[in-house]
């Protein structure tokens, strides 16, 4: 397992973009972004395979969110665009270390987790 830090979440109106990042203490082979609304189950939205770059989205975020490699220390980020009250959630990071079992949405797949952000957008 790795120690996962997100940061850049905050409060935006209809239409805004904010761009979340996350930490990691150590290697990691894959990594996606999940997010939980109140009363809703935790939702996978976005995979990075760290290695090659290649990526997967959920279809309710696809065309707005960007997922990408950033530096060794800060392996992910999320770029969000044109964010819509839909989108207010909990944002978690996680990471796999090596191949685990599950799809890439399911939170079997990630043996490491962030304690989340959150992101909140208004109308």
């Amino acid at each position: 397992q790795v120690q996962l830090v997100e940061s850049g979440g905050g409060s935006v109106r209809t239409g805004g973009s904010l761009r979340l990042s996350c930490a990691a203490s150590g290697y990691t082979l894959y990594m996606g972004w999940f997010r939980q609304a109140p009363g809703k189950e935790r939702e996978g939205i976005a995979f990075v395979h760290i290695e090659s770059g290649y990526t997967i989205y959920a279809d309710s975020v696809k065309g707005r969110f960007t997922a990408s490699r950033d530096s060794a220390k800060t392996p992910l980020s999320l770029q969000m665009n044109s964010l819509n009250p839909e989108d207010t959630a909990m944002y978690y990071c996680a990471a796999a270390t090596g191949p685990r079992p599950g799809h890439w949405d399911q939170e079997s797949a990630y043996d490491s987790w962030g304690q989340g952000t959150q992101v909140t957008v208004s109308s």
